[in-house]
């Protein structure tokens, strides 16, 4: 799979990590250590303050040399590469900053969080934008997004979990568990972002966000008076529509994180810049608000149904 297959992560240079030079190679014929013709010292004299074949520098003994050979090779994290660590300290902070804008709309009066949900889901919308289309990862903007969706997902957390109790805390263990699962499948090798599996996504996304536009327009218009629109309008075998649309929303965001995963990973592995790891903490945050939503709202379906 192409690197970035996740759309946050496209456009972005992964690859702009600085090589280190190559080593100058002697001409064809030409002695290891000998320059090129033009360009060699006279004969039986050195070169301005290059030591001859065999000689130890003047300055170093032979224990510092032997130290200097012993210590290890520069790892990721000595030569500002991205790796692993990077993006589980970034994403952390991330989800701090959604936890700590969730728990502002928890504990002010329901009117002001009310209008703090509503200022989460505009502001955060826009700075998702920012955010995916920016060349460059912006700390600032990254952390700003997240506690504005925070604001968002507390608000509609304190809504439906006041219609339907403890809804709240079943979806925050939904999403882990469904994080959970998914990171072991992807390490496990058993779930992969292939071609065609990208080719299904697209299709399914596409789709999804067709159906949820033309639910929130006729929810708008008041077309339909129900709380979740089409989702609940209509049934399926005594089923509501919403129960088999959250199912494939659930879906959807599962594989955009093992799409998540797969760019993180093809990141660390081409040796991508240290600051690219915000970027991955972005598209994980993402995801998991994302999740979090579809899981939330199928809760209250199903219980709204019983």
């Amino acid at each position: 799979m192409a690197l970035g297959g996740n759309p946050i992560f496209n456009g972005k240079s992964f690859r702009g990590a600085t090589q280190a030079p190559p080593v100058p190679q002697a001409p064809y014929g030409a002695p290891y250590g000998q320059q090129p013709y033009g360009g060699q010292a006279p004969y039986g004299q050195q070169p301005y303050g290059q030591q001859g074949w065999g000689t130890q520098p003047q300055s170093m003994t032979d224990e510092q040399l032997r130290q200097m050979y012993s210590q290890p090779s520069a790892g990721p994290a000595d030569t500002g590469r991205m790796t692993f660590d990077d993006v589980i300290m970034k994403t952390a902070a991330c989800l701090a900053a959604v936890v700590a804008g969730a728990a502002v709309t928890l504990v002010v009066a329901q009117g002001l969080a009310s209008l703090l949900m509503i200022v989460g889901a505009l502001g955060g919308f826009v700075l998702a934008l920012v955010n995916t289309f920016k060349k460059q990862p912006s700390p600032a903007l990254i952390l700003a997004y997240a506690a504005l969706e925070g604001l968002f997902l507390g608000g509609l957390t304190r809504i439906l979990d006041g219609m339907f109790p403890g809804v709240g805390l079943q979806a925050v263990i939904g999403t882990l568990s469904v994080f959970a699962v998914t990171l072991v499948l992807f390490k496990s090798g058993k779930v992969r972002a292939t071609p065609r599996a990208m080719r299904f996504f697209m299709i399914a996304i596409i789709g999804y966000a067709v159906f949820a536009l033309i639910n929130m327009i006729m929810m708008w218009t008041g077309a339909v008076q129900s709380p979740f629109g089409l989702r609940t309008s209509f049934e399926i075998f005594g089923i509501p529509l919403g129960v088999f649309i959250g199912l494939l929303a659930i879906g959807l965001a599962a594989f955009s994180l093992i799409m998540d995963f797969t760019s993180i990973e093809e990141g660390v592995r081409s040796g991508a810049p240290q600051r690219f790891s915000w970027t991955a903490a972005f598209g994980l945050t993402v995801t998991l608000v994302w999740l979090y939503v579809e899981i939330i709202r199928l809760l209250a379906i199903l219980r709204g149904d019983d």
